[in-house]
Formats: C-alpha cells, sequence, structure tokens
C-alpha cells in the first residue's frame, strides 16, 4: 500500500491486520520495511503492526533530500495524521533507532512505549575515514572511499559487493534464508540517500553533551514513553559503547528506560526471533 503525504513525498507501507494494540516499525539503514519480515510473522494476532518504507528507501519517493532525521520523524508524523493513527508502540531498528527517538521526542503523546533494537546512539552515529579519523561534514562524507565505493557498486547494481558486506557484518553468525538476503541486497541497492542518511546520523544528538560534531540539542529530555533497549554482544555494527550512551542520556533525563543484552548480532529478528518477540511482549504487556 501507499499514501501521498502532504509534503508530496509518497510512502509506501506493508499492514498487518490483528487486534487494538498499534504498532509501528522503523527500518534500519540500507533497508526497507522488509526488514520486519520475520517480526510480522511471528508477533502475535493481538497487534495491527505498520512497516514503513522512509523517504529514499524501498518502494517510497525521495523528491526532497533529507538534511536530518528529523525530517524522516516529520513524514511519520504526516503519516500517522493520514491513516489517523493517534497513538501506538514504536520499534526503530539500527538507524531507525535514531529517527523513532526522534519521533518520541517531537511528539510524546503519540508515543505509548518505545522499543529500541540494536539502536544508533542518542549520540548518533559517528562517520569515520580509512584512517579512523571523525568525518566533520557532509563534504567530507561524500568524498570518502567507502561511501564512494557503496555508491559505485549501487550503480554498477553489484549484488556481489553488498551481499559479501552482510554476511560479513550483519549475518556473521546465522545466515537468513537467501530469499530474505535477496531482499536486504535489493534494499541496498535501491536506497537512494546514502550521503545525506550517512550525514545526518553522524550530526544526530539528542542527548545533552557534544558528539564530536555536534552539540547536543537536549530533545531527549522530551521523551515520555517507557524504552526497552535491546541490543546483541555479537553486534559488529552497533557497538556497546553506543547503546551504554543511549542508557546513561536516558537516565540522565530520568526516563524509564529497561534494557537487556540478547545473544545475537546487528541483526537480532534473524539471530534469535523468539528472545527479540518474547522481550517485546514482556515489555508491551508490562
Amino acid at each position: 500500500m501507499e499514501i501521498t503525504l502532504n509534503n508530496g513525498e509518497t510512502l509506501f507501507y506493508r499492514k498487518r491486520e490483528g487486534g487494538e494494540t498499534l504498532l509501528l516499525l522503523i527500518h534500519g539503514n540500507l533497508a526497507s520495511s522488509d526488514q520486519w519480515d520475520i517480526l510480522l510473522e511471528t508477533l502475535p494476532i493481538e497487534y495491527t503492526i505498520y512497516a514503513i518504507d522512509l523517504r529514499g528507501y524501498g518502494k517510497s519517493t525521495y523528491h526532497k533530500p533529507i538534511k536530518a532525521l528529523n525530517d524522516f520523524a516529520l513524514d511519520i508524523e504526516l503519516f500517522c495524521n493520514e491513516l489517523n493513527l493517534k497513538s501506538s508502540h514504536l520499534i526503530g531498528l539500527s538507524n531507525g533507532g535514531g529517527i523513532a527517538m526522534q519521533f518520541a521526542a517531537n511528539y510524546p503523546s503519540r508515543v505509548e512505549k518505545l522499543i529500541l533494537l540494536a539502536s544508533i546512539s542518542t549520540r548518533g552515529y559517528p562517520a569515520y575515514n580509512s584512517n579512523g579519523a571523525r568525518l566533520q561534514s557532509k563534504e567530507e562524507i561524500a568524498s570518502d572511499s567507502m561511501i564512494n565505493r557503496m555508491l559505485n557498486a549501487q550503480k554498477a547494481q553489484e549484488m556481489s559487493f553488498f551481499e559479501a558486506a552482510m554476511n560479513q557484518l550483519v549475518y556473521p553468525h546465522s545466515k537468513p534464508e537467501k530469499a530474505r538476503l535477496e531482499k536486504d541486497v535489493e534494499a541496498a541497492l535501491n536506497q537512494r540517500n546514502m550521503v545525506d542518511v550517512a550525514d545526518a546520523a553522524n550530526r544526530f544528538n539528542l542527548s545533552s553533551v557534544s558528539n564530536g560534531v555536534a552539540e547536543g540539542t537536549g530533545e531527549l529530555q522530551r521523551i515520555n514513553a517507557s524504552v526497552l533497549v535491546l541490543w546483541g554482544q555479537n553486534d559488529l555494527m552497533v557497538l556497546e559503547q553506543m547503546t551504554l550512551e543511549i542508557i546513561h542520556d536516558m537516565k540522565e533525563h530520568d526516563i524509564d528506560v529497561t534494557y537487556k543484552v540478547l545473544n545475537t548480532g546487528h541483526s537480532p529478528l534473524v539471530d534469535d526471533i523468539q528472545s527479540v518477540v518474547s522481550e517485546i511482549e514482556g515489555f508491551l504487556q508490562k
């Protein structure tokens, strides 16, 4: 399904019919709403679930480039308005966790509970060059050798590049079914906002301290929802320090946060879907 927002963007989304409890799912980078397939198949029918393709991902449009992760949050608010979704539980995965936090800070009354799954930090996701130096600007990111390698792989529709990268970094422990991996690769090839998102994540900072590129906005203090943070101890993409920053910053602002460590990597939905579902259900039913 798709819906056109009043800002001119059209968002593709999928809806799994269910009960009165609403879940809104926000996917990560190099992904689309397909990232949630296993969760959609596994969560009990008591939940009605919406999974969106963010602007510039999947089947959604990318008419106007984003300048910050907040632009995605604004899109989601327009999406909720169009479908008359007053409030819901929110789940964000990886980069989608940052967007979910921004949405919860922007619209605290619209988020009942917030679940962060292998999420980027409250202080963003830092971009480094091959020498380990922090990239400071969008121009530096656009000229970075690894970013350009990914862009060139997209242009050449080089499926093997993204498949190898995902097997190494996202699926080093458990391999998804071939059809799921093909969907992942297709989503990466179809992403149209790679530099914009890398820059936005590098500058994203809802905390009250500097992240080395941007000062904290302090917006985190506006989150009213209880928060569940799930992180896999074998995650090669989101380091434990990033997750501990979330916990520290939320506790500093008296946010009710629960932290659970899973025996997974950066794809907990593939590595251990049953543990993820158990944690989600236990948290939502409290």
